[in-house]
């Protein structure tokens, strides 16, 4: 069975985008809410948000399967993210407004989740492994981009209205202090929107676990809000001249991170 897509590049940044799945099994999709099936917490459009990946050289990894049967940006012990927030499981049992994913008693067992891991969690990260290796020895450095969305307003999770991009470094451990630097210099350049740097979003488990500057290997995430390019309640539409006008901001970020691995590999 198929679980993601994979295209290499040949440039040292590599695109993942754990959230962009959206195939939910038909036995599994039978246990859960009407809710649920809505995929209400998908990164919607994601990889089309994206497209232009491929004119920058970048390698790209995306899951084919929804984050409701197993959320790849999860540590397998399920340890918090952002202690004193609610936070979500690797086989989440609520969405983000609170309400339930399974029917009554018919959420996964332990055994279960030890399957849906090994079947989709674990291939996915050992081929994130695998590539920065790869990247890392070709290029002398890796550049890890993680691609996510989420809907402006969540107060599950923060108040009040999502700036529009949210640029994650694990409070500047996962990459770089001079490439955090760059990156939010040019988010300051892009007019009409807003931005934070390490504020609710400070990245998840995949930028915390793979960012090892130490090492040459620079992880960051960006959180982009939906409102930018989308409609955000049900059928979640994409919206073509929003998505137009918020694109050449998104190819500036990762612009920007191969210009910052040039400038250091010039260096070196």
């Amino acid at each position: 069975m198929k679980v993601y897509e994979f295209c290499e590049g040949h440039t040292p940044l590599f695109i993942s985008m754990p959230h962009d799945g959206t195939i939910i099994p038909d036995a599994l999709e039978a246990r859960m809410t009407e809710r649920a099936l809505q995929r209400p917490d998908t990164d919607w459009h994601v990889a089309r948000l994206h497209q232009f990946a491929a004119e920058l050289g970048a390698s790209l990894i995306r899951p084919l399967h929804h984050r409701y049967v197993i959320d790849l940006n999860r540590a397998l012990d399920n340890a918090t993210l952002y202690p004193g927030s609610s936070n979500t499981e690797v086989c989440p049992s609520s969405c983000f407004d609170d309400s339930p994913i399974y029917r009554d008693g018919a959420g996964p067992d332990t055994t279960e989740v030890a399957e849906r891991i090994d079947t989709y969690w674990r291939p996915y990260h050992q081929w994130l492994q695998q590539e920065l290796a790869r990247i890392r020895n070709a290029h002398g450095v890796a550049l890890l981009y993680e691609a996510h969305t989420i809907r402006s307003r969540v107060p599950r999770f923060f108040n009040g209205v999502l700036p529009d991009f949210n640029l994650g470094t694990a409070d500047g451990k996962s990459c770089a202090p001079a490439l955090t630097q760059h990156l939010a210099d040019q988010l300051a350049r892009i007019e009409g929107y807003t931005y934070i740097v390490n504020g609710r979003f400070k990245g998840g488990y995949i930028t915390r676990a793979y960012g090892k500057p130490e090492d040459n290997t620079h992880a960051v995430q960006l959180e982009l809000s939906q409102r930018t390019y989308m409609d955000e309640d049900h059928p979640y539409s994409y919206r073509q001249q929003l998505a137009q006008q918020v694109q050449p901001a998104l190819k500036s970020v990762l612009t920007t991170m191969l210009e910052w691995a040039d400038s250091v590999k010039s260096i070196a």
